[in-house]
């Protein structure tokens, strides 16, 4: 029996160490099978989201899937101490059977969290030597979670940084056309989505290294129930989609740099996550609604290209992606807007937690694009 518990102790803190230096310290997308880390995430959120339909109201629901991704994350650091409490425990038991294994797994939780109050301590030079080995794995390990944390927390940051700029610019929840309309490209003398979508590219690219690195960014959902991530991405992709197929201007050449990052990223967290391709419920984008919007950007001067084949190069460009990020949707239970909705809501900016409706501002007509806002 202490031969079985020394062997079954090593095993557990090798395995657990292996684990938090693959979750925590490598910078790179592990692939190998039978990570517990993996199966704890995907069960865990199963199970996590099949209960969010017990809330009825909508604001409840939302909330409740939020808190899955810091709570996780205590949780399996959590899981991961225990660990190696337990597995030096199950090895002082091995070396020293007669302490019987409760007081072989209180010495190590003590010596683990270097609190050492000395009521029961290790007989025999190999028992020494692994106390002091696992004190210093305990100071590791906690020295590695709260650097972790803030890491994790600043790409949050730079990611839900471009999600809030897209407000103003594409409304809440993003979209495509709103965001055409808002900064029509094309020499109409304001601002054009060339810069913007200069922006996108990067950030698509942060988004991607982000959420490979620290995949528990996935489930960090943002601030306001109307954005995320992923309808951000959505929304970057259908402005690319419409630049380069249906609107003639000169922001053709960074479209196509930034679809080609952004669908990037949405394939590459489909594979990473196992996530199938799934067709959209619905047409984001159908004929006649196209038409409606090709004819408001002709009215702002954009000149636009409204003909059988620049509508199928973009149904083409739209079957690229809308299937992966549909199928990150499913996944992580997120919204994918319209590419122009039919109902125009006020922008986060015009509401507040005090008024449901617009505020006074968008009640007077003001724009805060217009040279008079203040």
């Amino acid at each position: 029996m202490p031969i079985v518990s020394l062997a079954a102790g090593v095993v557990l803190v090798l395995y657990i160490l292996v684990e938090v230096f693959e979750a925590l310290v490598l910078p790179r997308r592990v692939t190998r099978p039978f990570r517990f880390t993996s199966l704890y995430y995907r069960t865990g959120w199963r199970v996590w989201a099949a209960a969010a339909p017990l809330l009825r109201a909508t604001r409840r629901r939302q909330t409740f899937l939020s808190v899955f991704g810091p709570l996780s994350l205590l949780v399996l650091m959590a899981i991961w101490a225990a660990g190696l409490v337990l597995g030096f425990g199950l090895v002082q038991y091995g070396l020293s059977p007669n302490r019987g294994l409760p007081e072989s797994v209180y010495l190590s939780g003590t010596t683990f969290s270097t609190l050492g109050y000395g009521d029961v301590t290790p007989t025999g030079p190999i028992a020494r030597a692994l106390a002091v080995t696992e004190a210093a794995t305990g100071f590791g390990f906690f020295a590695v979670v709260i650097s972790y944390l803030p890491v994790l927390y600043q790409a949050f940051s730079r990611r839900e940084e471009f999600i809030a700029l897209l407000d103003a610019r594409a409304g809440s929840p993003p979209a495509a056309g709103r965001l055409l309309l808002r900064t029509p490209p094309g020499p109409t003398g304001g601002p054009t989505p060339a810069g913007f979508l200069a922006e996108a590219e990067r950030w698509a690219a942060e988004v991607l290294e982000g959420h490979l690195s620290f995949p528990v960014l996935g489930f960090y959902r943002s601030q306001h129930d109307n954005q995320s991530w992923l309808a951000a991405l959505a929304c970057v992709l259908d402005t690319c989609a419409l630049v380069l197929t249906v609107i003639e201007g000169p922001d053709r050449g960074q479209a196509r740099l930034t679809f080609a990052m952004a669908r990037h990223t949405a394939v590459d967290l489909g594979l990473v996550l196992r996530r199938r391709p799934a067709a959209p419920a619905a047409d984001r984008l159908p004929p006649a609604r196209l038409g409606e919007l090709l004819a408001a950007l002709r009215e702002t001067g954009v000149k636009v290209r409204d003909d059988a084949a620049a509508r199928s190069k973009l149904t083409e460009l739209r079957g690229l992606y809308e299937s992966f990020v549909e199928g990150l949707a499913e996944y992580f239970r997120l919204a994918v807007p319209s590419v122009w909705p039919p109902d125009e809501r006020p922008d986060n900016w015009q509401t507040s937690a005090w008024m449901r409706r617009a505020d006074p501002i968008t009640a007077l007509g003001a724009d805060p694009t217009d040279d008079h806002f203040d």
